[in-house]
């Protein structure tokens, strides 16, 4: 994928600025691994994945402390995605009333270097669940900014061919705020390509999250590459300011630059350690 795709605005050339861009980075980029105690783990299926340029002042205040921006393009990003969640087991322990349920959530895209190794992750500004408790529990121990809304999947398969994807909508709808994040499948899934914008946004192998005391933790997320579609069409609509900080939220208000599907896999979600 190495153009925006129509409907979408946003520049093209995408394979060869992501060659440009990290050229000259020497630094490793390690994947996850499973040195880590597993606590979270479960599937991750249709990712409708849209996203837009911001400006990094708007992103620096909620770095959590450790991190840098992690650029594309000489551009800070931030996605609005859109995700089933199945079979949700903490510590192998299935999660009564959690094995399936959509999630949107607001991230950008920081790292963290340490030695030579470049460790590449999200920070989510606001999650959406439609589970309460899940909310509430995930606030007050690994205090993420996860919140309650009634959130709803739909997705679209080919009828002649059924595991393909041709389309996604999340709707979600809390007291006040109301949404929805649709993208239009093309085609079907390929590979990711190396260096391109698609793998930048969606190969992090790191979330980092800020703490109450100014610290900050990080935590490993182990998924294979994703098999992804690119987008038609991709719209997100709403009462975003109700749901998504004001200033994030008049930047959803533009029509995304980039947008596009992943099909999703298993996922492991590995426990959280201070790194600040």
């Amino acid at each position: 994928m190495g153009t925006t795709p129509p409907g979408v605005k946003g520049g093209a050339s995408l394979a060869s600025i992501a060659d440009r861009r990290r050229a000259t980075d020497t630094m490793r980029v390690h994947p996850a691994s499973t040195s880590e105690g597993v606590t979270i783990s479960g599937q991750w299926r249709e990712l409708a994945i849209v996203s837009w340029r911001v400006a990094p002042e708007l992103l620096r205040p909620r770095l959590p402390a450790g991190t840098e921006l992690d650029e594309w393009d000489g551009r800070s990003w931030i996605s609005l995605v859109g995700l089933r969640f199945l079979g949700l087991t903490v510590a192998g322990v299935p999660v009564p009333l959690h094995q399936e349920f959509a999630q949107v959530n607001l991230r950008f895209y920081a790292r963290r270097v340490v030695g030579d190794e470049v460790r590449r992750g999200a920070v989510f500004v606001r999650e959406l669940v439609p589970r309460a408790a899940m909310a509430a529990v995930a606030r007050l121990v690994m205090n993420e900014p996860m919140a309650h809304a009634d959130v709803r999947a739909h997705v679209v398969r080919d009828a002649a061919h059924p595991p393909r994807v041709r389309g996604a909508t999340f709707s979600w709808a809390s007291d006040p705020g109301r949404g929805r994040l649709h993208v239009d499948a093309a085609g079907e899934p390929v590979a990711l390509e190396r260096l391109s914008l698609e793998e930048f946004l969606s190969e992090r192998c790191w979330g980092f999250t800020a703490q109450r005391d100014g610290g900050s933790t990080e935590y490993r997320v182990e998924h294979p590459r994703w098999s992804v579609y690119a987008a038609r069409e991709a719209s997100v609509d709403g009462d975003l300011a109700a749901s998504f900080p004001l200033d994030l939220a008049r930047v959803m208000l533009a029509r995304p630059d980039h947008a596009f599907v992943a099909e999703g896999s298993d996922v492991v979600i590995h426990a959280p350690r201070a790194i600040a």
